[in-house]
């Protein structure tokens, strides 16, 4: 679950993360307000969606009056970020800021542990820092029992080079921000950018945190996380029609059938988009089980093209219990069904019982919106291709 960043500002200062005031409006008027409510001369108004990029769509901008923030934040609000449209705005006092860093944690997947990265160079994409400047990112694997610990922290700012005036307080921020990954069950923390202001203070100007959905149960106050969620709305009715899905942060639709097999094609396509424009990665989670019929896999593509950050679809089938003639039905019938609401290009990819019959009937009904690969592989790389010319 990822939170809108002014939830993620909230949540770091429930752990003492040192942030800056902020003030959430869903109305220019209410934005007006905020402004007087900060007290200060100079404010950033920042979009509230789940999605990068808020500065360059021009949803970040410095206002210096009450008048400027109403108008400002009418100009915000009438946004639509990377397909999410913009129902919030965040104000909060401008920073004078001396120096910019990057700093995060995340479940690496892959390696199957935590990660930290950092970087004194922060502010800017840090997906083309690492892949342009490998040796400017810091990455340190994290023992999931201990964390970030002092000696962690320490270790951290010294491979990043810090100055030696500003480690000491940078450290304490890491152990803190360490903290709230593992205290709020979480899959990311990032700060982007942690910044030195005048006077040598490190603040998180910044907050993105993504929740990991499988501890809920053990936080009694992320019902309120829900109530705002993007996601809400699709996880809901993929319940009422028992599917297996969780949203994801990405713009690759992905099917398939086992929980193990949908994990595997979530890594191969992520793997698949790191070098693209756009780096296209998986949009969501969606398991069809191992006895679904053709209406189960219609009422899965209908769910995942109805996400307006989806941009292509992959079904990745291995035919047990669910032949593959059922597969390639259901993708056919919920076409049918979807009729001029289709609009994405679907990747098959087919193996197992029935894989002859499943690919004969893909090629009989022939849509302009199909395309049939081999492998796993093979078709990771071009629903990544796809998405990625399509973001």
């Amino acid at each position: 679950m990822d939170l809108l960043e002014y939830q993620a500002r909230e949540l770091f200062e429930s752990f003492d993360v040192p942030v800056l005031p902020g003030v959430v409006a869903t109305t220019p008027a209410a934005a007006r307000d905020a402004f007087g409510q900060l007290d200060s001369d100079v404010a950033v108004v920042k979009a509230q969606v789940r999605a990068g990029g808020r500065g360059k769509a021009g949803g970040v901008k410095l206002v210096r009056s009450a008048d400027e923030a109403e108008t400002t934040a009418a100009a915000i609000l009438d946004l639509v970020i990377k397909d999410l449209p913009v129902d919030a705005v965040m104000l909060s006092p401008g920073a004078d800021i001396a120096e910019e860093f990057y700093f995060s944690i995340l479940l690496d997947r892959t390696a199957g542990s935590y990660l930290a990265m950092c970087s004194v160079e922060g502010g800017i994409d840090i997906e083309t820092l690492a892949v342009e400047r490998p040796e400017a990112l810091v990455k340190v694997a994290l023992d999931p029992s201990s964390g970030i610990t002092a000696d962690v922290a320490r270790d951290i700012v010294e491979q990043a080079g810090f100055k030696e005036a500003d480690k000491d307080a940078v450290a304490a921020v890491l152990q803190k921000l360490w903290t709230v990954f593992h205290e709020s069950d979480a899959t990311l923390v990032e700060v982007n950018p942690l910044v030195k202001v005048a006077g040598g203070a490190i603040l998180a100007l910044d907050a993105k945190v993504t929740l990991d959905e499988n501890a809920e149960y053990r936080h009694d106050d992320w019902g309120n996380y829900h109530e705002t969620s993007a996601a809400v709305d699709l996880e809901r009715q993929a319940r009422e029609l028992d599917l297996n899905y969780v949203k994801l942060d990405g713009n690759v639709g992905v099917i398939g059938n086992g929980a193990g097999l949908v994990m595997s094609t979530l890594d191969v396509v992520e793997r698949a988009g790191r070098d693209l424009p756009g780096h296209p990665k998986p949009a969501n989670f969606l398991d069809i089980g191992g006895g679904a019929s053709s209406t189960v896999m219609a009422n899965g593509l209908r769910i995942i093209m109805s996400d307006p950050q989806v941009k292509a679809v992959l079904v990745n089938v291995f035919g047990g219990i669910t032949a593959c003639n059922d597969v390639a039905q259901g993708i056919v019938a919920a076409l049918e069904v979807l009729g001029d609401e289709a609009n994405l290009p679907i990747v098959v990819r087919l193996d197992g019982n029935a894989v002859d019959v499943g690919k004969a009937i893909l090629r009989e009904a022939n849509h302009p919106l199909i395309r049939v690969e081999n492998t796993m592989d093979g078709a990771a790389a071009a629903v990544a291709k796809l998405a990625s010319e399509r973001s």
